[in-house]
């Protein structure tokens, strides 16, 4: 899609989901526009669609947008956007407003106890994939810069590891982990409508060295309560010091908790006193709760989930390979990978490497695989084009473009396409291929170069093969024919994912 072409796309986006008096509010994430509408029935679901540049469009209902799938080309397509509706729709204290004026939440408000469980986890979601979407990218990059530093070092032996080249350039490479609670507070505190200033400042005093050295503190004379140790104190209060760099869930719930701490003490406190006072009794407040209560018994939660996610890998690696690999993209649907993210950023922290991103890898080489059968056997130029451009993002990782685009639209896509992802995780398991790096997909080898097994790139290359021929041979005999894509434009306007949480 060229980009002179954009101003085009964006004015007729804006058309087809009712024109400019019918939208509220619009915000992007990562690979879609997401439209509040004034009335969501005045879009026009399959002109939208047909639109070149589009891979898919969609209203979610638990959200109130509705979602227009564009791809890694979405912040130029909403700045055209932005630049036919004003700043008026880009106002972040209107979407409160906006949501209510869609009755996306009325409509949804949570019913009972299941219900009130069910609303929670959905913000949850909602909130850790706006908290992480923005820094993704800078993940990626960050892996593959470690992974081919890795190769350069162990691999061919162009740089030595005691050498102050080997030192700066892991420096990069590690920072964005290092400091990951700064970067996830302060897009948490956007999100949340926290100060981000001051919850980048708790993040900083989670991550300071001190903190570090504390949470470092090993003796046999520590007291311990529920097999946890109490490595430090407070005024003579026993407490537990977790290492925080690599976490993300101890600053996002900073990150809610300093909103309406901050909030309390700008209503309470003097003009005169409020632009010092308010920041630092925030600031403390809200860093002992985490200190002392919060981030110990989340962080206990979560290296448990990881422990127990990687005993069953561990347990029988190849088992899980197949149902990993066959399975998690399932979860990518309903926005429940950003679940699993946390915990392989927890596992490589703890140990250097993550078998279980190493399994996962493969379900985005699986998607990518499936779209590009698609681009080889259709005749459709559109279609063709379409699949060929989720192809190349799927193996670069991001497999949206190429699942909502083609392989959910046409359903057999996206099930054969997991089957290639099932046979590759199950060989990749009997392999024991290990990862020991963020970036996944068939952009994402650098990560897969082992210091101790020189055959673990080799392994990657096997299993990964096998993934993209079987995922492309499957779909391509079994999982399309261009009369799906008129059957798709005929079939009953209900699309299956309208009540899951996207991204």
């Amino acid at each position: 899609m060229a980009k002179q072409n954009y101003d085009e796309l964006a004015q007729n986006i804006i058309t087809n989901v009712g024109g400019k008096d019918n939208v509220d509010k619009v915000i992007h994430c990562i690979t879609r526009l997401r439209f509040y509408l004034n009335d969501e029935k005045k879009a026009d679901t399959d002109a939208i669609q047909d639109l070149d540049g589009v891979a898919g469009a969609v209203y979610n209902a638990q959200l109130g947008q509705y979602q227009v799938v564009i791809g890694q080309a979405v912040e130029d397509v909403y700045d055209k956007v932005i630049e036919q509706l004003g700043d008026d729709v880009v106002d972040e204290e209107a979407t409160d407003a906006a949501v209510e004026a869609t009755g996306g939440q009325k409509s949804n408000k949570p019913d009972g106890f299941f219900g009130m469980i069910k609303y929670g986890f959905q913000l949850l979601i909602g909130t850790i994939t706006g908290s992480m979407m923005p820094i993704i990218g800078l993940l990626a990059a960050s892996g593959i810069l470690k992974g081919i530093l890795t190769l350069f070092t162990f691999n061919l032996g162009w740089i030595n590891e005691s050498s102050a080249t080997y030192q700066i350039i892991n420096t990069i490479g590690d920072s964005t982990f290092y400091f990951l609670p700064i970067l996830v507070g302060y897009t948490a505190a956007k999100q949340l409508k926290s100060d981000p200033i001051i919850v980048a400042a708790i993040a900083g005093v989670l991550v300071h060295p001190t903190m570090v050295e504390l949470g470092e503190k090993t003796s046999k004379n520590f007291v311990e309560f529920l097999g946890v140790t109490m490595n430090a104190n407070f005024f003579g209060l026993p407490i537990h010091i977790p290492s925080y760099t690599y976490s993300i869930f101890p600053i996002i719930f900073a990150a809610w908790l300093a909103r309406p701490v901050g909030n309390w003490f700008k209503k309470v406190l003097p003009l005169s006193l409020r632009s010092i006072f308010q920041p630092l009794f925030t600031l403390f407040i809200v860093s002992i709760v985490v200190l002392v209560v919060v981030g110990p018994v989340i962080t206990l939660i979560s290296s448990g989930l990881a422990t127990f996610i990687n005993w069953i890998v561990t347990l029988n690696q190849a088992i899980a390979g197949l149902l990993i690999g066959g399975l998690y993209q399932v979860l990518v649907i309903f926005g429940l990978h950003w679940m699993i993210i946390p915990l392989i950023s927890n596992d490589i922290a703890q140990t250097g490497h993550s078998v279980l991103n190493g399994l996962i890898n493969f379900t985005m080489i699986a998607q990518g695989a499936g779209a590009l059968a698609v681009w080889a056997k259709t005749k459709i130029t559109n279609i063709k084009s379409l699949a060929f451009a989720g192809a190349l993002s799927g193996f670069a990782g991001v497999t949206e473009p190429a699942m909502y685009g083609i392989n959910l639209k046409y359903g057999r896509v996206f099930w054969m396409a997991n089957i290639g992802g099932a046979v590759g995780g199950l060989i990749a398991g009997l392999l024991h291929v290990d990862m020991f790096g963020f970036t996944g997909s068939w952009i994402g080898f650098p990560s897969f170069f082992s210091k101790t097994d020189p055959n673990n790139i080799w392994y990657f290359v096997i299993a990964a093969t096998v993934t993209t021929v079987v995922s492309f041979i499957a779909v391509y005999f079994w999982g399309f024919k261009d009369s799906d894509v008129k059957n798709a434009k005929n079939a009953e306007k209900k699309n299956v994912f309208k009540d899951a949480v996207n991204d």
